[in-house]
């Protein structure tokens, strides 16, 4: 800030020197003074001097050096009535807005936004990320927003601004349709749609947003413990596989958590394993083990129709005895579990209890 002092109570030059990151207005503290009609004026790049008179916007001057008269204050000349010149001191508020871009400002949603996903249904997103953002308008971002706060930082405008990026981001990605393991690689076009929604709500306080970054979308972390058991077992392929490779880490390396005991219990294992593989006939080591048979397949339960009502469940034995007692008949009425309603017991597989039973003995 520089003040120079001429003709004893007059303000001569009025600039601002910038020596903070954050500072977007700085009001020029006249302590009382009144500025001379002819003061030079420095506006720096980067810089704007908005000339607030008895509460209303007057002039706003670009970066440059200025001469202060009626020829370049139209808008303070016409407040003023000076039709005729005037070289009188007069009194305004000058504020120096800062109109380079404040990078680095952070975003991100406080409460989960619930989207639904084609994969997993519904789900709960966070989102987080970075934007800078730029005074395109210092009038009206005066207007708008500063007031006649004297020093006017990035903070005091971060929050407005990113209760309209959230609410924005909400819409757009419970609205994308994208699946949620598909968002990493859409968060450029995200972050575009973002940035459209919000900048005719920004571009009504005199700003702009010149950068927009999503940089994580992040699900509940219950959810990605399972996600993760999920990818563990795709990557893990063949258990066995995988429990022999541990097995050799732990022995690998005995001087680990895994080893020790562990390392010798799984020794053990393995052992014991491979003596299995090598058999009675003392197979080359490395052979193949023979395949585990599979397990038996579950008995059918079988029901009967008579008279209206059902009986059963009855197994295939229960039904053998009943074909040789003659309580079941090639036209009895039958239903198991996959089979396409009743059907007389002859056109389902237990016509072979039926071919079974012997025939009537002949007649003495």
């Amino acid at each position: 800030m520089v003040f120079d002092f001429l003709k004893g109570e007059f303000i001569d030059v009025i600039s601002w020197l910038d020596d903070t990151r954050d500072t977007m207005v700085w009001r020029f503290d006249r302590r009382g003074q009144a500025i001379k009609m002819g003061a030079k004026l420095t506006v720096r790049e980067g810089q704007a001097a908005v000339f607030i008179h008895e509460g209303q916007l007057a002039d706003v001057f670009g970066p440059g050096l200025y001469m202060l008269e009626t020829n370049n204050m139209p808008i303070m000349t016409t407040l003023q009535h000076w039709d005729h010149g005037f070289q009188s001191p007069f009194k305004s508020e000058v504020y120096f807005v800062n109109t380079t871009r404040f990078n680095d400002q952070k975003w991100g949603t406080k409460n989960p936004i619930m989207a639904r996903d084609p994969e997993f249904g519904a789900v709960r997103l966070r989102a987080f990320g970075t934007y800078s953002m730029r005074v395109t308008d210092p009038g009206k971002f005066m207007t708008e927003i500063v007031g006649t706060d004297g020093e006017f930082t990035t903070d005091e405008v971060s929050n407005q601004i990113r209760n309209q990026i959230v609410q924005a981001a909400s819409q757009a990605l419970a609205g994308s349709g994208i699946p949620v393991l598909d968002m990493a690689a859409n968060l450029e076009d995200l972050g575009k749609i973002i940035t459209t929604a919000i900048a005719p709500k920004v571009a009504e306080y005199g700003l702009s947003i010149p950068e927009f970054y999503i940089e994580n979308i992040s699900l509940p972390e219950e959810v990605e413990k399972v996600m993760d058991k999920r990818t563990s077992m795709g990557v893990a392929g063949d258990l066995n596989k995988y429990m022999q490779f541990n097995a050799a880490e732990a022995l690998a390396n005995p001087a680990s958590g895994a080893g020790g005991m562990m390392g010798a219990g799984m020794a053990a294992g393995m052992g014991l394993g491979m003596a299995q593989n090598v058999g009675p006939w003392g197979a080359a080591p490395g052979a193949a083990p023979a395949a585990p048979p599979p397990p038996p397949a579950a008995a059918k339960a079988w029901h009967l129709a008579e008279n209206g009502a059902t009986r059963g469940p009855f197994s295939e034995s229960d039904l053998a005895a009943m074909a040789a007692s003659g309580a079941l008949t090639g036209a009895s009425m039958v239903w198991t579990a996959g089979q396409d309603g009743w059907k007389p017991a002859a056109e389902t597989e237990l016509s072979r209890l039926l071919s079974q039973v012997p025939p009537p003995p002949p007649a003495g």
